[in-house]
């Protein structure tokens, strides 16, 4: 699939199989992921893979109760270190480059799974609190 191909056909699903997701692919979607432009190429993000339909239960709890979550076989949660961009860009890098950095993040993710035939939807609405607590996070990530 060319890349406007792939650009135009991508959707947001939220309906998944049962199916396990293999592992090539998924490494495919964290390089993509990995190599998405940032300011000042300081990659202030860490990704977390979950697999463990326990743990997919906790983060479709802390995205609002977003049920249809639970059902997809993998959540990639993008962690952002805003302090890293604040070091470098002050208040700007630390609210605003850190927000932009992880979205290009999210669409080159969506476009690596849809190019390798994957179903994904990006989910913008959560409780940041919850998810600290559920992965044991920093306050400042």
């Amino acid at each position: 699939m060319d890349t406007l191909e792939c650009i135009r056909t991508r959707r947001s699903v939220r309906k998944y199989k049962e199916k396990p997701v293999p592992w090539e692919l998924i490494a495919n979607i964290l390089d993509s992921g990995r190599l998405a432009p940032c300011a000042g190429n300081i990659q202030n993000w860490k990704f977390i893979l979950v697999r463990e339909e326990e743990t997919r239960k906790k983060v479709a709890d802390a995205c609002l109760q977003q049920r249809w979550m639970e059902k997809a076989p993998v959540h990639i949660v993008i962690v952002a270190e805003p302090e890293k961009a604040q070091r470098f860009y002050g208040t700007r890098g630390e609210r605003l480059y850190t927000i932009q950095n992880c979205a290009a993040v999210v669409e080159n993710m969506l476009l690596a799974a849809h190019a390798q035939g994957l179903g994904a939807c990006w989910v913008g609405a959560f409780d940041e609190d919850a998810l600290r607590r559920t992965f044991n996070l920093p306050k400042d990530a």
